[in-house]
C-alpha cells in the first residue's frame, strides 16, 4: 500500500563490527534500550530535557542525539491527548540510524504551559520556532502524528524557511459531515467529561484506550497513555478540538516542501489519508500494514525504517 519514491531497504546500523554479534544501544544512564542482531558494540546517545520560552509560556522538549548525528535534527510532534512520550519506542531506533530527534510537548500537554484561550492548530504551530531558536537550529526536518500532523503542516506553511523535509503521519482531510461528527463527540466525550467521585472515569478512559490499541495490547502501556491524558497543564480537550476545527483540505494543496504522507492500514483515519494521497499524488506516500492509532509503539522498527528512508531518500 505504498507509493514511495525513496529507498526503504534497511541501512547498516553499524559497519565497524563483525557479523553474528549483537548491537546494544544504551542511553546516558547506561540502561540497554534496543538491540539489533548482526552487529556488535555500544552506541550511546544523550538525552537532554529542557524548556524554551514560547508564546504561551515555557515549552518542554526532549533532545535525543547519537554521538555522530547524520542530517538535520528531526522534530517530533505528538497526537492528542498525549505527550512527547508517545515517541519513547522510536527514540533508540532513530538514534541507531543516526537521527537526532527532538520531541516537543504541545502547549497545555505534558509539561508545556497552556494558552489562556481555546487554541487553534495555527496557534499551536507558533510554539515550535521558539524551541528551534532556543537550540540554535536554523532548519530542521519535521514530523507530526495525528494532531501533531496538523500542527506540523501549519508550521511548514507559517514558517517555511525553518523546515526542510515534512512528514505528515496521519493526514486528515475530512467532509463537513465528518467534521461535525468529530466536533460533536469532542463536546460530549471531552469538553463535558465528568470526573467521578469513585474514580470510574479513570477506568473508563483506560478501557477506551485499551480497546483502541488492538492486538497485543500491553496494560502497562495503556496505563501510561491514560495518565498522559490527565497530567497536562491545560484542558485535555483542547487538542482534539483544534484538530477537528482545522481544515487540512485547505492547507494540503499549499504544501511546497518535500513531503511524505505516512499512514497505516489499521489507522482510524486511514481512509482520510487515502483521500489526501488523491489530493496530492505528487507527494510521497507510504501505508504501513496493520497497526492502529498507536503505530509508533506497535511497529517502531518498521516506522523508523520508513521515516529514515524518506529523510535520506
Amino acid at each position: 500500500m505504498s507509493d514511495h519514491k525513496f529507498p526503504l531497504s534497511r541501512r547498516s546500523l553499524v559497519t565497524a563490527f563483525g557479523a553474528g554479534a549483537t548491537l546494544s544501544l544504551v542511553g546516558r544512564d547506561g540502561v540497554n534500550a534496543a538491540r539489533a542482531d548482526g552487529h556488535a558494540g555500544e552506541v550511546k546517545y544523550s538525552i537532554t530535557r529542557g524548556y524554551a520560552d514560547g508564546p504561551f509560556g515555557q515549552v518542554h522538549y526532549q533532545d535525543v542525539s547519537p554521538p555522530d548525528p547524520q542530517g538535520l535534527p528531526l522534530i517530533l510532534l505528538h497526537q492528542a491527548p498525549m505527550t512527547l512520550r508517545q515517541f519513547d519506542s522510536v527514540l533508540a531506533p532513530l538514534a541507531v540510524r543516526g537521527i537526532r530527534s527532538i520531541s516537543i510537548d504541545t502547549p497545555g500537554f505534558g509539561q508545556s504551559a497552556p494558552p489562556d484561550f481555546v487554541p487553534t492548530v495555527e496557534d499551536y504551530a507558533t510554539a515550535i520556532p521558539p524551541v528551534l531558536d532556543h537550540l540554535g537550529l536554523e532548519q530542521v526536518d519535521l514530523l507530526g502524528h495525528h494532531t501533531g500532523a496538523m500542527i506540523a503542516t501549519s508550521v511548514a506553511l507559517q514558517f517555511p524557511g525553518r523546515i526542510n523535509n515534512l512528514i505528515i503521519n496521519g493526514p486528515f482531510p475530512m467532509t463537513d459531515e465528518e467534521r461535525a461528527g468529530f466536533l460533536a463527540r469532542n463536546k460530549t466525550g471531552e469538553q463535558d467529561f465528568v470526573y467521578e467521585r469513585d474514580g470510574s472515569h479513570v477506568k473508563n478512559s483506560f478501557m477506551g484506550r485499551y480497546r483502541m490499541f488492538g492486538d497485543g495490547v500491553d496494560p502497562k502501556l495503556i496505563t501510561r497513555y491514560t495518565a498522559e491524558k490527565f497530567i497536562g497543564l491545560g484542558p485535555f480537550w483542547y487538542g482534539h478540538h483544534a484538530a477537528f476545527q482545522y481544515n487540512h483540505n485547505r492547507d494540503l494543496p499549499k504544501i511546497k516542501h518535500r513531503t511524505l504522507l505516512l499512514t497505516n492500514t489499521g489507522d482510524q483515519i486511514y481512509e482520510n489519508a487515502k483521500w489526501a494521497k488523491e489530493m496530492r499524488p505528487d507527494l510521497d506516500y507510504v501505508a504501513i500494514e496493520g497497526g492502529g492509532v498507536d503505530i509508533v509503539d506497535q511497529k517502531p522498527e518498521e516506522w523508523s525504517d520508513v521515516v529514515v528512508g524518506f529523510l535520506r531518500g
